[in-house]
């Protein structure tokens, strides 16, 4: 049995097409540029708009909780036809909401642009990754990594790109930032017209992609894809406490400047890239299971380690760079793994695990800092080792996951490569 997989073309293809998966990472990095540009966007309107600390809470619950919430059912739109214009179309979405914020005349129309930004944002996710696994082959684990470093550098690099404009323009400069999402979604206007991602096309090609497939005729394991999906909340809900109060974990308990704590989170946020694209690497290689249960086993010890045994500035930078690297380690590998447990929906696994399963865990970093504000910022980050802890725990209940193409059935009797038990 090969393990061939169809490409853009109708063609079987053994290897990862690593022209359309640039083409998919480059156009992440500029969809994501602009969920990254939110945050940029709030001390400038704090000064030029005068929004209060709630209002500008709001600007952002406004970004991301709507794009997260509706991205399953772009997902679900994805899986009953492939609509890869939901691509480009979302990419220019995402630019415009950005674009018209800045010069939105009142509160509620600066809630209308960024919630058009999400919308868009959400738009192009699920697609991008289905066809990210559609041109794959067979390194789908590699291949949805590097898509998700594209989504990790641009969320990253929104604030660096949006800052300076915003210094000399201020908010009304924001316009420009049109410029690169429409240049990205023309590009991918014109590369979607020239080829061909029909998945119905793809679904009958299946029984030939892989044998492991055999013992789940249905291609759907719900089961698996809701532990999994309970997983990915704990992670990301390790991921935005952290992102939330790293900086002020700095400044309040290190004594550090404001400038320091988010440069500690700037180094964070990109060392991330590194454990992205390493866990794509490692998992086809040594298994989809240890790459997310070692990434959140690492997360847990090293919040313990930032807050109880290292507080110290100095060694303290490099806790947090190991923590960016432990916390995007499964990043892209969890969104395989539910594109594998559910491999006849890849648009609702992406939707999912990409959209709202990020969200709920968002909504969870408030519940810390009342217990931060009721305790300390210390014992509510202690508390918080837990999280990625358990859900390192149930990942040993998933099904393996063969190096990045699908789950291996229980009847097999054996597991993913390099012995993914554990």
């Amino acid at each position: 049995m090969t393990s061939e997989e169809p490409t853009g073309t109708g063609a079987p293809v053994a290897g990862m097409q690593r022209g359309p998966i640039g083409l998919l990472t480059t156009s992440h990095f500029f969809n994501d540029v602009n969920q990254g540009v939110v945050p940029a966007f709030i001390p400038f309107l704090v000064a030029e708009r005068g929004l209060s600390y709630a209002a500008a809470g709001g600007v952002v619950m406004a970004a991301t909780v709507l794009s997260s919430v509706v991205q399953p059912v772009f997902g679900w739109l994805s899986d009953s036809r492939s609509h890869p214009w939901f691509m480009s179309g979302g990419v220019f979405l995402a630019g415009l909401g950005i674009a018209l914020a800045g010069i939105a005349p009142t509160y509620p129309w600066i809630l209308a642009a960024v919630a058009l930004s999400g919308v868009g944002v959400a738009a192009y996710h699920p697609e991008a990754a289905r066809t990210a696994n559609l041109v794959a082959g067979s390194r789908k684990a590699t291949a949805l990594s590097v898509f998700a470093v594209g989504g990790n550098a641009g969320y990253a690099a929104g604030p660096l790109l949006a800052t300076p404009l915003f210094v000399a323009l201020g908010v009304a400069g924001s316009p420009l930032l049109l410029i690169p999402s429409a240049l990205t979604a023309f590009v991918l206007m014109r590369w979607t017209r020239t080829i061909h991602l029909d998945e119905p096309q793809a679904r009958s090609d299946e029984p030939r992609v892989t044998a492991v497939r055999r013992g789940r005729g249905s291609g759907l394991d719900w089961g698996a894809f809701t532990r999994l999906t309970i997983v990915v909340v704990a992670r990301s809900t390790a991921f935005f406490t952290l992102v939330s109060f790293v900086p002020l974990y700095w400044i309040q308990v290190l004594g550090a400047s404001p400038a320091l704590g988010n440069t500690a989170l700037t180094l964070m946020l990109f060392s991330g890239v590194a454990g992205t694209l390493g866990g794509g690497w490692i998992a086809d290689r040594f298994g989809s299971r240890r790459v997310v249960g070692g990434g959140l086993l690492l997360v847990a010890g090293l919040v313990v380690v930032l807050v109880v045994l290292v507080p110290d500035p100095g060694w303290d930078v490099a806790t947090v760079m190991l923590l960016g690297v432990g916390l995007y380690l499964p990043f892209g590998v969890m969104t395989r793994m539910g594109q594998a447990y559910l491999w006849r929906r890849l648009g609702t696994a992406s939707g999912v695990t990409l959209g709202l399963s990020m969200s709920v865990g968002g909504l969870t970093a408030p519940l810390f800092g009342a217990y931060a504000d009721a305790t300390s910022l210390s014992t509510a980050l202690t508390l918080l080792a837990v999280v990625p802890l358990a859900g390192a725990a149930l990942t040993l209940t998933l099904p393996a996951v063969d190096n990045g193409r699908s789950p291996r059935p229980a009847a097999d009797g054996q597991d993913e490569a390099g012995d993914d038990s554990a």
